[in-house]
């Protein structure tokens, strides 16, 4: 299992602003990879600020847990094969991995976890101010949205440098504190309630 802190400002654009920034990089590199959420019926996870996925991207599978940090998240990482993805997602076994024994000690039955929602992302990346910024167009429970991350090694650096990369572009600079994880489970639940 890998570890990593990750810590990045964030900021949601509307359709017309990603296809401006989306023409203003079309020499770069896009690519597809979807989440899929994990928590329980009651949200636990999600409750404690915790956000647990399996992302597939270039048909690898990776399972990943962020739990808060002072300043960012602790990213832990495991991959997974497609086989072990499937089984939990039709099955509900949850993956064998080192991520059992952390989950648990942190007082969560992984049995009662599972798949809750899936949201896909088309995502472009930049190397910008001795960061990576990736702009993205997400697509989960029928809804479609944009936002721009710039992740760096401190947070006011993310802050400053997405500033940047927004006046540069002429584009109002709006925070999001609402991370990919929030969204989809949020828009999930609301899908169900209707």
């Amino acid at each position: 299992m890998s570890n990593a802190i990750e810590i990045e400002a964030k900021a949601l654009i509307n359709a017309q602003e990603y296809k401006k920034l989306v023409k203003a990089y079309s020499d770069k590199h896009r690519y597809t990879q979807t989440n899929y959420y994990i928590d329980n019926e009651s949200r636990t996870l999600g409750k404690e600020g915790i956000g647990l996925r399996i992302r597939e991207k270039d048909g690898d599978y990776t399972l990943t847990l962020k739990t808060p940090l002072s300043q960012g998240l602790l990213e832990k990482n495991e991959p997974i094969s497609q086989k072990v993805f499937e089984e939990f997602r039709n099955n509900g076994v949850f993956p064998k991995t080192d991520m059992v024994r952390f989950l648990t000690m942190l007082g969560f039955d992984v049995n009662e976890l599972k798949i809750i929602t899936y949201l896909t992302t088309d995502r472009m990346d930049i190397e910008f101010k001795e960061g990576l910024l990736s702009i993205d167009k997400n697509i989960y429970s029928g809804i479609t949205d944009y936002e721009v991350e710039l992740e760096y090694n401190s947070m006011e650096g993310a802050t400053i440098g997405l500033q940047e990369f927004f006046k540069l572009h002429s584009i109002e600079y709006r925070p999001n504190k609402d991370n990919k994880v929030h969204r989809a489970l949020v828009a999930y639940d609301n899908s169900k309630a209707e």
